[in-house]
């Protein structure tokens, strides 16, 4: 197993969905501290992770870097960066800076999470780097359990696949680097249009992308009831409505 694995948090959303915030979903109070620092403390402890990398907003870098001091103080290295515009070209930004050190290998490993996940295990990180290992890519996923229903003009259905074949995607989605930048760089500019996550880009280019099995709790906090799910897995009383 590599011993150059970085932890990438991608923290570059604002949260348009959780309504009228003066701070991007990321940045709110869960149990006394930010939801960015329930995930990032679950990186910073994985001993198998070389450093923490964590994109954050342009407007939110220096808001990141001092809550990352308040509450990670020391232990492993972890370094705010800016993000791009869209997901994968800041996870380019994450591998940009790691080129830019002169670590950028056959066997870097990204371990890329979103930081509104923060209930991501150590035995899913694990999995994720030593898949990404023997692979080159994986995807963090569990089995749907709802119809999945497909509608091609949206007011009608066009299929109902397989509910056995289809699974959830969720967090860490884990690569070797070096082949992920290749692999994007070589894209058209259409192509990079419809990406929705990197894993697409691998398939897009038939690689194989190894399944890992996630956790029905590992949630993403996106809506306004997320935080209370949330708040309940930490064990938390509700106190308002």
């Amino acid at each position: 197993m590599s011993n150059n694995v970085y932890g990438v948090v991608l923290a570059g959303g604002i949260g348009s969905r959780m309504g009228n915030m003066e701070k991007p979903k990321q940045f709110l109070d869960l149990g006394g501290k930010p939801v960015i620092i329930h995930t990032i403390e679950k990186f910073a402890i994985h001993p198998g992770l070389k450093e923490v990398l964590v994109l954050s907003p342009r407007a939110w870098v220096s808001y990141t870097q001092d809550i990352v001091r308040k509450y990670l103080p020391s232990g492993k290295a972890v370094t705010v960066l800016e993000g791009g515009a869209t997901r994968n070209e800041t996870i380019m930004n994450a591998i940009r800076y790691i080129e830019g050190k002169g670590e950028l290998e056959e066997d870097t490993i990204i371990v890329t999470h979103d930081s509104v996940r923060p209930f991501v295990t150590h035995r899913i990180l694990e999995e994720n780097i030593r898949f990404a290992g023997e692979y080159g890519a994986c995807d963090t996923v569990i089995p749907a359990t709802d119809t999945i229903v497909e509608s091609r003009e949206n007011d009608q259905i066009t299929d109902i696949p397989n509910r056995r074949f289809m699974y959830q995607g969720q967090t860490p989605q884990s690569f070797r680097a070096k082949k992920l930048k290749e692999l994007y760089e070589s894209l058209t500019s259409q192509e990079k249009e419809i990406l929705t996550d990197a894993c697409k880009i691998l398939v897009m280019k038939g690689e194989h992308v190894h399944l890992v099995q996630g956790e029905t709790f590992n949630i993403k906090i996106t809506y306004p009831y997320d935080m209370t799910v949330a708040k309940a897995l930490l064990g938390l009383e509700e106190k308002e409505c």
